[in-house]
């Protein structure tokens, strides 16, 4: 017995897939995020801290891409 209201197996925690929309796209980006941050530690360990200035190279590029994609998200 799980000591809950629920039948054995079941959980009171929703599934992704039912989420609200809202909430979703949010844990979507903050997965993204989390990936990106994970990508940029790697590489730095291998090759060293960013300059600032590539920084923004790569932040302009994507903001670009995004805006021939027809994003509205962009930030």
């Amino acid at each position: 017995m799980n000591g809950m209201s629920e039948p054995p197996g079941q959980s009171s925690i929703m599934s992704r897939a039912t989420w609200p929309k809202p909430a979703a796209a949010a844990d979507t980006r903050q997965t993204e995020r989390d990936n990106l941050n994970e990508l940029i530690t790697a590489a730095e360990a291998e090759h060293g801290p960013l300059k600032a200035e590539e920084v923004q190279a790569l932040r302009d590029q994507l903001h670009q891409a995004r805006r021939e994609q027809g994003r509205s998200d962009v930030t």
